[in-house]
Order: C-alpha cells, then structure tokens, then sequence
C-alpha cells in the first residue's frame, strides 16, 4: 500500500515507487492507483522520472518523406487506453513510433500484455532497450524499423500521429493484413482514421483518443 501523496517528501515517494518498480510489486491496480494520485499537470514528468528516462536525442536528420519527429504521448492518454480497449495479460501490444517506450512499458506494467515498440530513430531504441533491460522487462521488446515496411503483427496497435501521407497509408495497409487474420483494435491519439472501411470507431471517455475495432468479413469481433 502506498503513502497519500502528502504524507511523504516528493523525493522519498519516488524512491519507493522504483524500488517497487524494479522489484515487481508495482504493477497493474496499484500502479494505476499511483499515477492517479500524481496532479495531472505533473504526471507525465513524473512518470518519466519513475521509468528513468533521460532528455532524448535530437531528431536524426534524414527521416523520412511522412515520418513525425519525436513527442511523447501523454500519461493520461495512456491510462484511458489501457482501461478502454481493454488490454489485457493475453494481448499483443504494438507502439507504431514508440520513442523512448513510455506507451510500450506502461501498457505492459498496468495490463501484463506483452509489448512491442517499433521506432524508426536507432537512438531512441538503442535508449528504450537500455532501460527497459535495467528494468528487467522480459515480456517488453523494441524493433528498429520503418513500420511501413515490415510485417506487423499483434492485437492492439496504438499510433501517436507517428506518420502521415503515403507513410501513413502504407501502415493501414500492414494492419489491414494483420485484421484478415485476426481481430484488432487500433488505439489512435489526435489522428483520426476516417473513410477506412475495414475499421470501426468506438467512443471513448477521452476526446484526444480514438479506438477502432477491425470489422473484416469472415473474422470474428475481438
């Protein structure tokens, strides 16, 4: 059980918040209880904080033609995804564009899913693998690739508007492969998927995050 924010020193709760992290014992209900009793003004610095994430690199130079420079997606957001979809234990996660891997390591802590972050920039891996290793996260993984060039597979994709354009298209057309094999759900953040036939909107109590079931013919519902 952990202390109400006020019966301890801001440098004492985060201490014991990543011993708790680094040990095993926060996880899932009582991680998400944690983050809650953070001020949302001060969550998603403080989160970094707790994952031990430094300043990241600057951009590299030659991105390509669609591809988005990197911006973390807000705790909040994350915390309403984990809640709505819902994710669980038994799903595959996937982060197109996960950065440093805040989205893919707190889908994994709060839900037990596995947890997979496809990133483009090579240091913003090399980073997120770091970490995660120091965390020991076996069930947490991060490929360096282009999205719209490899094949994807899972059951729950979230997109932070990582891409746009033809890039963009290309990735729908990789999750549209992914959904004639089995039901999924696409989590988006301030990028809406419209006059995509094969998906489905789902409402949600957070107006900056966009669900959307797979509706192909002859594969279940998720």
């Amino acid at each position: 059980m952990h202390d109400k924010p006020d019966a301890l020193d801001a440098g004492t709760r985060m201490r014991r918040a990543r011993a708790d992290l680094e040990s095993g014992a926060l996880r899932g209900d009582a991680l998400r209880e944690l983050l809650l009793s953070v001020p949302a003004f001060e969550r998603d610095g403080w989160v970094d904080a707790l994952l031990g994430f430094e300043e990241p690199p600057p951009d590299v130079a030659d991105l390509p033609r669609g591809a988005v420079p990197y911006l973390p997606s807000g705790v909040d957001e994350i915390l309403a995804m984990v809640a709505e979809v819902p994710l669980r234990p038994d799903d595959a996660f996937v982060d197109l564009g996960s950065g440093l891997g805040r989205v893919v390591m707190l889908a994994h802590l709060l839900s037990g899913a596995r947890a997979q972050g496809v990133e483009l920039q090579e240091p913003l891996v090399h980073r997120a693998r770091a970490r995660c290793a120091e965390l020991a996260l076996p069930r947490v993984s991060f490929v360096h690739a282009n999205a719209a060039d490899i094949e994807l597979d899972g059951s729950v994709f979230f997109l932070y508007a990582p891409f746009n354009g033809e890039m963009l298209s290309a990735v729908l057309r990789r999750l549209e492969d992914v959904a004639r094999r089995r039901p999924i759900v696409i989590c988006t953040v301030d990028l809406e998927l419209h006059g995509v036939p094969w998906l489905r909107e789902r409402e949600t109590g957070k107006v900056s995050l966009t669900l959307y079931d797979s509706c192909v013919r002859g594969v279940p519902l998720r």
